[in-house]
């Protein structure tokens, strides 16, 4: 009952707007998006298999039978959404406003089917400069991404996360410099679940980022002409994994952080019906945003066990081609390389620190008419396992694979 009068109150806005506010200009948008999709295996993922990342790796039963060995499939209306857009008037009589406000069905963690933000934000343009207060697609996620039918859109070779933030734009002769500020809402990093030295145990919390009282930051720097970007960035996280440590029947105060520096280049060309994108990207503990990662413990003080940390480095690439107006087919590859700490690690903490390399091969057909797509996508993703070294590297691998069927009706407005 209370979904549907929050529905019928969201539909209702655009009469009672227009009555009440002058000055002001709305554009209402929306989907209505359905996906039914088939995996050959269990994999890492998020709402039951929609938002999908990696085949999970072997784990025999008491007979050697793989227990991650099955088929699994599903159907989901969730990333059905709403959204207006709306210009304001000027500010001081010379700054152009807008905002921006749109929701979707996913709801968060394990629960579906609710109203979940994606993007709230306002914007000041004075024209070659732009300052945006808000939440909407993290930096690192950018204007050059995948154009696949896939919900994770590249996940976890493309980082993937809407963040609040705080950015500044400059525009001047092709040139968008760019500077933010992120804080972490929806998509979060993984950090320790408990405070014993040496654990591993982790969980997702926005304590971490929180409790550093640092944001991330971001700089980068874009070239576009005649249909090509041309760009690069800088990402520069700090948080702290804990604030206590509890050791020997004790708990002391301590002072913990990990700071990792992250670097990508990315290139977008597209002519008439041809679309051709890539990005590369060394992380360091971007767990935040839907990729893999993490650190590990390069020291423990004996006495009241305050940890040191050192990032892994994680190697992400991928390339995405597109063709095509009313019909149109699309490849796109993507490739991830575990490159271990620069430093001895234990405890590993994060999301697929045994994996060694991630692969995905991709394509698709779609049907593109005036408001309607219908689409067809086959995956296959290899996954090589193993153990971990001194630094954190992956040895002694295993190919696990996946393959992966999505079909998708969409209707937008």
């Amino acid at each position: 009952m209370k979904k549907s009068l929050v529905v019928l109150a969201f539909m209702a806005l655009p009469g009672l707007i227009v009555a009440q506010k002058k000055g002001f200009d709305y554009k209402f948008y929306g989907q209505v998006r359905t996906d039914l999709f088939y995996n050959s295996r269990a994999n890492s993922e998020t709402v039951d298999g929609l938002f999908y990342m990696y085949p999970k790796n072997i784990s025999p039963d008491a007979d050697g039978k793989d227990l991650n060995s099955f088929a699994n499939g599903g159907f989901y209306t969730l990333y059905s959404r709403l959204g207006v857009d709306v210009n304001g008037p000027e500010l001081m009589g010379k700054i152009k406003t807008s905002a921006k406000l749109e929701v979707d069905f996913r709801g968060s963690g394990t629960t579906f089917s609710l109203f979940r933000m994606r993007h709230v934000y306002f914007n000041l343009d004075w024209g070659k400069s732009a300052l945006l207060v808000g939440q909407t697609w993290h930096p690192l996620y950018g204007d050059v991404a995948p154009d696949i039918l896939n919900l994770n859109m590249g996940a976890p070779y493309q980082p993937f996360s809407r963040a609040p933030q705080i950015r500044y734009r400059f525009t001047t002769r092709g040139m968008v410099l760019t500077a933010s500020a992120i804080w972490q809402s929806q998509y979060l990093s993984v950090g320790p679940a408990n405070n014993a030295p040496g654990a591993t145990d982790t969980q997702k919390s926005q304590n971490f980022i929180k409790n550093s009282c640092v944001p991330e930051f971001y700089f980068g720097a874009d070239y576009r002409t005649l249909g090509m970007i041309l760009g690069a960035g800088v990402h520069v996280s700090s948080m702290t994994p804990r604030t206590q440590s509890e050791t020997g029947g004790a708990i002391y105060k301590v002072n913990e952080r990990i700071t990792g520096v992250s670097g990508e280049v990315h290139v977008k060309y597209v002519k008439e019906k041809f679309s051709l994108a890539a990005k590369t990207l060394l992380s360091n503990n971007l767990t935040q945003t839907s990729t893999v990662g993490g650190y590990g413990v390069t020291s423990v003080d004996p006495r009241t066990g305050e940890q040191e940390y050192s990032p892994l480095r994680i190697s992400h690439s991928w390339v995405n081609m597109v063709y095509g107006s009313k019909l149109r087919f699309g490849v796109f590859a993507g490739y991830l390389k575990n490159l271990g700490a620069k430093d001895e690690v234990s405890s590993l903490i994060g999301t697929g620190t045994n994996l060694d390399q991630l692969s995905t091969a991709t394509a698709e057909l779609t049907y593109n008419i005036p408001n309607w797509k219908f689409g067809a996508e086959y995956s296959w993703t290899g996954a090589w396992y193993g153990d971990n070294d001194a630094k954190g590297k992956v040895v002694d691998t295993h190919l696990v694979k996946n393959n992966r069927i999505v079909f998708t009706a969409m209707f937008q407005f």
